[in-house]
């Protein structure tokens, strides 16, 4: 591949993104998550797991554990895989090593940042969330127990989520027997934030709405709701199964603050309208990502 300027800069933004959310995970895992026990599976979760019952650090325990990672995808996956890790996997131990597990001018003699567990495992499970989707959308990983999924897809056609869930569960049980019942159910909840939080950040926390609306009088509400709305209307010819009847149906995507207006707008010409609404997670085009003033 020929290197060009295009080349290296959409590299080094690339590598920016996966640095940043390396010392987001690092944050997570020292400050949050770590100083209560809370082994939300992967590799991070074992180390705080394995820190607990051998004689080495939680960023040793890391390096170890993202040697073989690599080794693994060398040899099993191949160089695509292994190319996407490597960065990552060097770069966690090294950042979980010099990121505090507090800050000494909020904690006022304290050893953690947070006392509360509850509120130290919502916060670092989001920011896990945040800082895996960032690694995901740059086509990257951490390392540790992303490549098992991986490997148990290749060589045993098993779904990579539920070799992620064989793999992050073996963890959180290992949590219950190294530490407590509390920090177990602490890590549950938290593999589930984390999760909620890539789903909304993949899928967009600015939902759209969906409308489909069939009405005798879609004329004067699809002009209504262009007017009093300001939205755009598809109006989409229908035929009716049962008696074969030709109509007409009105379709608009409209942000969830204009709904309640948009059904008052349906209702002043006809309450029997039949209404499907539909949520909706990205919407691109006029009236939404491109602003052309009305639409």
């Amino acid at each position: 591949m020929k290197i060009t300027k295009n080349t290296i800069t959409k590299f080094l933004i690339k590598l920016f993104w996966i640095v940043l959310s390396i010392f987001i995970l690092a944050v997570g895992l020292n400050m949050f998550l770590a100083p209560h026990s809370i082994a939300a599976g992967g590799l991070t979760g074992l180390s705080i797991v394995l820190e607990e019952i051998v004689p080495l650090e939680r960023s040793t325990i890391i390096y170890i554990g993202n040697a073989f990672v690599l080794l693994v995808a060398a040899i099993f996956l191949g160089k695509e895989v292994f190319f996407n890790t490597l960065i990552g996997a060097a770069l966690l131990p090294f950042v979980v090593q010099i990121v505090p597990d507090n800050i000494p001018f909020f904690t006022d003699g304290n050893d953690m940042l947070v006392t509360n567990p509850m509120l130290s495992m919502i916060v670092g499970s989001v920011l896990f969330g945040i800082a895996v989707s960032i690694l995901y959308r740059n086509n990257a990983s951490s390392g540790g127990t992303v490549i098992v999924p991986l490997f148990l897809h290749k060589y045993f056609k098993m779904k990579k989520s539920v070799g992620l869930f064989i793999a992050d569960g073996v963890v959180v049980i290992l949590s219950l027997v190294v530490f407590s019942i509390e920090a177990f159910f602490l890590a549950i909840l938290s593999i589930f934030i984390t999760s909620v939080t890539m789903h909304y950040i993949d899928t967009g926390f600015n939902k759209k709405k969906l409308v489909y609306i069939i009405s005798a009088h879609h004329e004067v509400i699809a002009a209504d709701i262009m007017s009093k709305v300001n939205r755009g209307v598809t109006i989409v010819p229908i035929i009716g199964a049962y008696e074969k009847q030709q109509g007409s149906m009105l379709m608009v995507t409209i942000p969830s603050s204009d709904y309640q207006q948009l059904i008052k707008v349906v209702d002043e010409h006809d309450k029997t309208a039949f209404v499907i609404v539909d949520v909706v997670s990205d919407v691109h085009g006029k009236g939404f990502t491109y602003d052309s003033g009305s639409v």
